[in-house]
């Protein structure tokens, strides 16, 4: 008899440990809960794609550091702050930023790109416009080109996948030049100084800081219907574009999106 309350003494003993042992776990448990409750309190990170060769709407000031700035940059994470989100902001090429999206690599596209676009409302979302511009033939002073008549014959340059390379196209048997793509806007200008290009179609906010830069270019600009407006792109049907667009929308009537046109464009 002894022998078997001993045997129980143990069994309750053992019991014990475990149930102690159990409680300590629950509360791990809760503790860890709670880091997941304050992990979701945190902002979520929308990754986004742009093309940063393309002042001054997204590049890179190499003399400054290797941050990409710009309005459309600045335009982006002013919105993204209104929502309660941070942004990843990864650069590429132009020509690679909507299989990207459609890829679901990465969650939006700002890289002043044309929201009018059939072609790419086929395959992805736009918000409303946030600006419009319009389209320069930009070449070196001497060619002595007024119109687009002076490039019958000639090499007309456009970045690869862009309504600039579009409209290039569009007007070239009109014209009677040809059309050469380069995936950078960097690179079209150095192929109107080499002489490897005659011309090249690029959007006129970002043709002043090159028309700036260097007094041996000169322009002038294509049709009214040429006309570009440019918009946010998202994946087809994703739940981010309404929510842009209402902030988009509340950030124009507040005259914030007028402010960051002045800070970019001195307008």
């Amino acid at each position: 008899m002894k022998k078997w309350s001993g045997i129980a003494l143990l069994l309750i003993l053992v019991m014990s440990v475990l149930a102690a042992c159990g409680a300590k776990n629950e509360t791990n448990g809760d503790n860890a809960n709670t880091d997941n409750a304050s992990g979701a309190d945190a902002k979520k990170v929308l990754k986004v794609g742009t093309s940063a060769d393309y002042p001054p709407f997204e590049y890179v000031d190499t003399a400054k550091s290797d941050e990409i700035i710009g309005f459309d940059i600045d335009l982006a994470k002013m919105i993204a702050d209104e929502l309660g989100y941070e942004l990843d902001i990864q650069d590429m090429d132009f020509n690679g930023l909507i299989p990207a999206l459609q890829a679901k690599s990465i969650d939006f596209v700002i890289a002043g790109m044309d929201g009018n676009d059939e072609k790419r409302k086929q395959v992805v979302d736009f918000t409303d416009p946030y600006f419009t511009a319009t389209n320069y033939v930009i070449f070196k002073k001497d060619s002595g080109f007024e119109t687009a008549e002076d490039l019958k014959g000639k090499k007309v340059g456009a970045q690869t996948a862009t309504i600039q390379e579009k409209s290039a196209t569009a007007l070239q048997d009109q014209y009677g030049y040809s059309v050469e793509s380069r995936d950078r806007v960097p690179d079209l200008i150095q192929e109107i100084k080499s002489g490897h290009l005659d011309a090249v179609v690029l959007q006129n906010a970002v043709s002043m800081g090159y028309l700036s830069a260097n007094d041996d270019l000169a322009y002038f600009e294509l049709p009214e219907e040429h006309k570009l407006q440019l918009s946010i792109a998202f994946q087809k049907d994703s739940e981010l574009t309404p929510e842009f667009n209402k902030a988009l929308k509340e950030l124009k009537d507040s005259g914030k999106v007028d402010e960051l046109i002045t800070k970019w464009f001195n307008q």
